[in-house]
């Protein structure tokens, strides 16, 4: 009991002086950040990383005093463990652990035979291994959990919407700018006249020898049925504009014409919806519902 007292002193003594040392630091850094407010993050960061610091050591600390007792005190704990009353229950299997004894995680091995063999192949009557009969009892728990939280009341998401979650949020954090094909804009379709004759010009210039000269459609597709190849919406047919369609004869026109001439030319052919021109190509693509401007 000497040698248990003096450790547990020596432990003592190293928890004050580390909270000694501490002190000092904490102080000071109190007082630096009491006159400005709250204090800045980096040195926040500095007092948590020094405060999980002092608490590992605290725990190597104790851990180490532990060991020690339990090496110094084998030979008792051994006889404490050899007791009849103690070595059959619970607890004196624990106990069994510190004093070399593994019967708590391996099981007791009986090596008695059955009566029947197969082949020559004998079979032993031993129970299973506690720790794989615990993983088992563990894994029906979690099973159990599981089901309930997920499928019972529904508090979490299931594979597939997480899935459609985070494809989600990639898809916003991967749209880093504008010149990302990537990130759809939100623009809304122009409807002066002034945009809309800017857009036509534009439109018979550069557009016109492809989709013809009202939208009707020549080598590209008609641009005045309900149905689009690459979507409807104003933000969508800019899109297309904009980068255009690899492999489909549809050239970018990023870099040729400004932002505001896209829109333009994006909200003229939108107001090409329902004009029915001569000679209209056949439809292409998913039929949506018309836009009106």
């Amino acid at each position: 009991m000497r040698l248990v007292s003096t450790l547990l002193r020596g432990s003592g003594v190293l928890l004050a002086l580390t909270t000694l040392a501490a002190r000092p630091a904490l102080a000071q850094a109190a007082e630096t950040t009491a006159p400005a407010g709250p204090a800045a993050p980096g040195s926040q960061q500095l007092l948590l990383w020094f405060l999980l610091g002092t608490l590992a050591l605290v725990i190597l600390l104790i851990g180490v005093l532990t060991a020690t007792l339990l090496v110094r005190l084998r030979p008792q704990l051994r006889r404490l463990y050899e007791l009849p009353t103690v070595r059959s229950t619970w607890s004196g299997r624990v106990l069994g652990l510190a004093v070399g004894d593994t019967t708590l995680v391996r099981g007791e091995v009986r090596d008695e035979l059955l009566d029947h063999d197969y082949d020559g192949i004998l079979e032993f009557d031993n129970d299973l291994p506690p720790w794989w009969k615990y993983g088992f009892y563990a894994t029906i728990l979690f099973a159990i959990g599981y089901l309930s939280y997920y499928h019972v009341a529904q508090a979490g998401q299931l594979q597939g919407a997480e899935y459609a979650a985070e494809m989600q949020q990639a898809a916003l954090l991967g749209a880093a700018n504008a010149d990302d094909p990537n990130q759809l804009t939100t623009y809304q379709a122009l409807t002066t006249a002034a945009d809309l004759s800017s857009g036509q010009s534009l439109f018979t210039t550069n557009c016109a020898p492809c989709h013809g000269q009202h939208g009707e459609g020549k080598v590209g597709p008609n641009l005045t049925d309900e149905y689009w190849l690459h979507g409807g919406e104003v933000n969508h047919v800019y899109k297309t504009i904009k980068f255009g369609v690899q492999g489909k004869g549809m050239v970018a026109w990023k870099g040729k014409l400004s932002g505001k001439q896209l829109l333009q030319v994006s909200s003229y052919v939108l107001s090409l919806q329902g004009s029915k021109p001569a000679g209209a190509k056949e439809p292409q693509g998913e039929k949506e519902s018309p836009t009106r401007l």
